[in-house]
Order: structure tokens, then C-alpha cells, then sequence
């Protein structure tokens, strides 16, 4: 008997630690693709590349090959690729800062389009596992809400909501949240014909999972699946836009943000229900969502990210000259400190939420 209370005890405490071990695992997936996505095209244009680390901190293995010191570092929450000249002037000919810009352009674009691809594949993945993919198709409308004569019916095609385009269901509902006051501008097709709606009053309870109208879906077949997740895709990216444009307007507070370890709780959680619901698709989701949400804010315009290093590229490119090294350093210096307190501000919240439950 006291065995089986150790074995019920330590079941109850694996199935506790395994899905935060598998969202941790998933975050140094999401971190060595991206510094993957530096590396590979820092090497396929024979730029010299003296380490490439995964995780942050000590060492726990490290091997060179070549010119290039490969790194396992203690804490799993970053990695790096270092690049000879990219920070610092060098007389090395095949040093980062001495690459035409176009190439150093890819390079530092390059892990954030692959989080996007990997996003894009565990779509695919999800949509597999689901067996349909998602339309803007209205398949039924609440009858005491529509006529055929004054609003939208079954069969309707929606093309926009309030002058957004809408690529995907997933789209469609999220522009229908953003909305406050109910009353949307809908641009839809019928019959081949696009018919334009303004102010037209539509009920949306996204915690009740109600709508006035919804859309339907196809069987999923090799013919759509592809273009099925290329449309979820951009509905992903066009969501982490809106939310970003809706969190500098104020409509989201800092205790909606979460960060690392707010995250790595998400996905622990929605692994957990969905290994004891079987319900696959949502767990695959929400890994999608991460990791298209990691590759778009890395494109962000902002010092010391890798958008902020395109933008001083794209300078370049318009100017034709680079900006002073000194500058861009300093500039990037500054960024960094301010990223850092964010993280920390955004990491205690998370810690606060945890500890109330």
C-alpha cells in the first residue's frame, strides 16, 4: 500500500512537471530554429560565424568545428549566433559589417521568417489533425437577427469587416471582437456580386462563443490544406498586428501581457488538457501562435531587435551609406536596457498572476 501511495504520488508530480518540461523544450525549439535561420545564411554567404549558442549562461557543452564554436548553455531561454564584425568594426573581408546590405539583410531576416515557416507547417499540421479548414462562408444566420433583404444570409462570401480584409473564420471573428459598439461595415460576395453593408448590427459574445451568423468549413483535402494554412497563417500575423495597434491605443492593459513565463504556463496547461481531451489541434495551435507571434515582433522596428537592425539596413538602403557604427550601437545599447526592464516588468506580472492562481 505505501508503495502505491509513492507511485500515485510521483504520477501525480510527473504529470505536473512534464508539461512544463514540454513547453520549455518547445521555447529552445522556437530559439534554435531562429538562430538557425541566422547561422545558415550567414554560412551559405561565407560569412564567419565564431559561435553559435542555444540557451543563455555557462556552458554545459561546447565543441569547435572549424572556425565556429558550437554551444549547450545552462538556461534555456535564448541562444545567439556571434558574427565576426557584426557589433564591432574588423579588417576580416568576410566579417558581417563588411557584407553588401542586401546580404546582411537576409541574414538577420532570416530567423524570423523561419518561426513564421514553422509556423505555417504546424498549421498545416493542425488543419491535418482537424480534418477541415475554416472559410468566411456564412453556413447559418440567427433568423431573428437577419432577413435576406437587410442582412447577410447563408451562402454570403465575407470579404472585409470595418475596411479590414479577412483571410480566414479566425480572422472574420477577431475583427468582429475589436469592434465596441456592434454596428460593423461588411463587405461580402453573393450570387457573384459584392454587396456592401454599413453599420449593419451584428451580436458577438467571444466568452460565450456566440455570433449573430457563422462560417463554415471545407473537408480537408491535399487541394486546400496549403492555401488553408497560408490564409490562417496571415489571419496569425494580421491578429499579432491588430494586438499590438490595440495595446498602444490603450485597449489592453499590462496585466493581459504575458511573457516567457506566463507563456511556458499557457502551453503547459493547454498540453495538459489536451493530452487528457485528445484534442491535438489545440495544443498544435497554440505552439502556431507562438511561434508566428516570436518571428513577427523580432521584424518589429525597435532597437536591439531584429527588426530595429533591418530598419537601420533599410537606412542604408535609402541613403546609401551606413549609418555610424558608433550610433547604431548605442542606439541598440539603449534598446536593450529597455527590452530587459520591460521583460522583467512583464515577467513579475506573470510570476503575480501564477501565485494567485
Amino acid at each position: 500500500m505505501h508503495n502505491l501511495a509513492l507511485s500515485l504520488s510521483a504520477g501525480a508530480v510527473w504529470g505536473k512537471v512534464w508539461p512544463i518540461l514540454f513547453a520549455i523544450l518547445f521555447f529552445g525549439v522556437i530559439i534554435a530554429l531562429h538562430e538557425f535561420g541566422h547561422f545558415s545564411t550567414a554560412k551559405l554567404f561565407k560569412i564567419k560565424v565564431n559561435e553559435f549558442s542555444i540557451g543563455m549562461g555557462p556552458a554545459i557543452f561546447k565543441k569547435r568545428k572549424g572556425e565556429t564554436l558550437y554551444a549547450l548553455r545552462l538556461l534555456p531561454i535564448g541562444g545567439f549566433v556571434s558574427l565576426e564584425g557584426e557589433d564591432e568594426a574588423s579588417d576580416d573581408p568576410r566579417a558581417f559589417g563588411n557584407q553588401k546590405a542586401w546580404k546582411r539583410f537576409i541574414v538577420i531576416a532570416a530567423g524570423a521568417v523561419l518561426n513564421i515557416i514553422l509556423g505555417l507547417v504546424l498549421i498545416g499540421i493542425m488543419l491535418g489533425i482537424s480534418g477541415t479548414v475554416p472559410t468566411t462562408v456564412v453556413s447559418d444566420v440567427s433568423e431573428n437577427m437577419y432577413t435576406a433583404e437587410t442582412g447577410i444570409v447563408a451562402g454570403d462570401r465575407i470579404l472585409s469587416i470595418d475596411g479590414t480584409k479577412v483571410h480566414s473564420a479566425r480572422d472574420l471573428y477577431y475583427c468582429l471582437y475589436r469592434n465596441n459598439d456592434g454596428k460593423y461595415d461588411i463587405t461580402l460576395k453573393r450570387d457573384g456580386e459584392k454587396i456592401e453593408f454599413t453599420e449593419l448590427p451584428v451580436y458577438y459574445d467571444m466568452e460565450q462563443g456566440f455570433c449573430s451568423f457563422i462560417v463554415g468549413s471545407e473537408k480537408v483535402s491535399i487541394l486546400n490544406i496549403i492555401p488553408g494554412a497560408v490564409k490562417e497563417t496571415l489571419s496569425m500575423t494580421k491578429m499579432i498586428w491588430l494586438s499590438l495597434i490595440d495595446m498602444l491605443g490603450g485597449h489592453f492593459g499590462m496585466d493581459e501581457l504575458s511573457g516567457p513565463v506566463g507563456t511556458i504556463g499557457i502551453v503547459a496547461d493547454t498540453a495538459s488538457d489536451a493530452v487528457h481531451s485528445a484534442d491535438y489541434a489545440s495544443i498544435i495551435f497554440i505552439l502556431a501562435f507562438i511561434t508566428v507571434n516570436i518571428g513577427i515582433v523580432n521584424l518589429l522596428p525597435l532597437p536591439a531587435l531584429d527588426g530595429g537592425r533591418l530598419l537601420f539596413i533599410a537606412i542604408e538602403f535609402v541613403c546609401r551609406r551606413p549609418v555610424p557604427k558608433k550610433f547604431e550601437a548605442i542606439v541598440h545599447a539603449a534598446g536593450l536596457i529597455l527590452l530587459l526592464g520591460l521583460m522583467a516588468l512583464i515577467t513579475f506580472n506573470d510570476i503575480a498572476n501564477l501565485i494567485k492562481g
